[in-house]
């Protein structure tokens, strides 16, 4: 099963395409993860994910995605590979969202 659930903070607002068949939306969130290491110094990760969503749930993201706001997503990690304008092979790993959710701030 792939499968990603996934609680950060977007990064930017969402880009949005239209084609024939409905919309694309694109945006990043960040996740951190927080620990203790030898030294009992407290070291922050952050990740950054590229997220794409297609048809209602980009229209969602469209309403819903500004930068800074904490979310939560459901989706699909996806791999992909496209030539650049330097016929160069760039590699894309990005998550496909199915379903977006504002997380209210503790």
């Amino acid at each position: 099963m792939n499968k990603v659930t996934l609680v950060g903070n977007v990064g930017r607002e969402a880009t949005m395409k239209s084609f024939e068949n409905g919309k694309l939306a694109s945006f990043t969130i960040a996740t951190k993860e927080t620990y203790t290491n030898r030294n009992n110094e407290e070291v922050i990760n952050t990740t950054w994910h590229n997220l794409v969503a297609f048809g209602k749930v980009a229209d969602v993201c469209e309403r819903m995605v500004t930068k800074g706001k904490l979310v939560s997503i459901e989706g699909k990690l996806n791999y992909r590979s496209y030539k650049n304008k330097e016929d160069k092979v760039v590699y894309v790993t990005e998550i496909q969202v199915y379903k977006i959710e504002e997380v209210s701030k503790p």
